[in-house]
């Protein structure tokens, strides 16, 4: 009798460790997705200001040059509206290829820290403009890193035999990295 009794608990104990160790995988796993949807929306919104800095920031250049990047950021914030509508239906992934022509845009306008310096001090609207511009392209930097290390995370967690035997993801997609080149043009930083 003692030893059914001490099956039974032991077998109780065992389940009830289980099923503490199995909430508290699915608790985590959907604090990182939450947190990933969250930094995601974070880049987006760093990716729109930095579009926005760079319209504002070239009507200081010349002609040509200030057309190149007007046109790169006008696409990158129209890309970044489509994607806010597609994501409600489909968690789209951010268009990349349009935020690298963004950069590499910024990167000919900027790329030469003599010619900025000299532009940043024709008036105080210049300098302003462009630290605006520097700021935005650092705050796309961070978001980008956080993003991705909360990706990370998600998909260690993801990858455990438990959470994938328990199906504790349920039917979320896997979150992806976003891989974009957002380095900050020479003549931008400080």
């Amino acid at each position: 009798m003692t030893d059914t009794l001490t099956w039974v608990v032991t077998a109780f104990a065992v389940l009830l460790v289980l099923g503490w160790y199995l909430s508290f995988s699915a608790g985590q796993l959907d604090r990182l997705h939450h947190r990933v949807e969250t930094l995601r929306a974070a880049l987006d919104a760093q990716l729109a200001r930095r579009a926005a800095a760079a319209v504002e920031a070239a009507p200081l250049l010349d002609p040509a040059t200030g057309l190149l990047v007007a046109d790169a950021a006008a696409q990158a914030l129209a890309a970044g509206e489509a994607r806010s509508e597609q994501e409600l239906i489909e968690r789209a992934a951010p268009a990349e290829e349009i935020e690298n022509d963004l950069t590499r845009a910024l990167y000919v306008a900027f790329g030469d820290p003599a010619e900025v310096a000299e532009l940043r001090d024709t008036t105080p609207l210049a300098a302003q403009s462009l630290d605006l511009l520097t700021q935005a392209c650092t705050r796309v930097q961070l978001a980008r890193r956080f993003l991705n290390d909360a990706v990370a995370a998600t998909v260690r967690v993801r990858r455990k035999p438990i959470v994938r035997w328990a199906r504790l993801a349920g039917h979320a997609p896997l979150p992806a990295m976003v891989e974009i080149d957002d380095s900050v043009p020479p003549g931008l930083t400080v």
